[in-house]
């Protein structure tokens, strides 16, 4: 299987640990959306797509990048995200971004997310949130989702 992962990381670092453990399991390319390269992309048997959480959305890169795409065709795609703040359970962070793939012909296979070091203004005061994340439990988490990605297994 050829997997590709197109990552935004900007503050801590956190997303791009998430990305690099899934990207072992897939035997996966990380790069950030300047990177990508569209042929690549397009013969990709799956294409990853993450970043971090910034106002409950994902990064405006990722999507600028994802909205630039042309269309996909059926092929196979994921989507993750890491966050300071849980997710709402009606609307996840990853929701809008599931959606826009599926506009552009991406079969969108499953979303992963984790809690994550949040350092934002109110947090940054003392010192942070989540301060131990992701931890090695959340990096568990996310190469046994990646395993089932792998594996052709059943979706969260």
């Amino acid at each position: 299987m050829k997997a590709v992962i197109v990552c935004v990381s900007v503050s801590h670092g956190n997303t791009r640990r998430v990305a690099d453990t899934m990207a072992q399991v897939l035997g996966a390319k990380v790069v950030a959306p300047e990177e990508a390269d569209a042929g690549e992309l397009a013969e990709a048997d799956l294409v990853g797509f993450g970043s971090g959480v910034f106002y409950s959305r994902l990064h405006p890169r990722l999507t600028g990048f994802v909205k630039a795409l042309p269309g996909a065709q059926g092929a196979g795609a994921f989507v993750f995200a890491t966050s300071g703040l849980p997710e709402v359970p009606l609307a996840p962070f990853t929701r809008p971004l599931v959606r826009l793939l599926g506009d552009k012909g991406f079969e969108v296979n499953g979303s992963f997310s984790c809690r994550a070091l949040d350092t934002w203004t109110p947090f940054k005061l003392v010192g942070g949130i989540n301060k131990q994340r992701p931890s090695a439990g959340d990096l568990s988490a996310a190469r046994a989702f990646a395993e089932r990605l792998r594996d052709g297994g059943p979706r969260p």
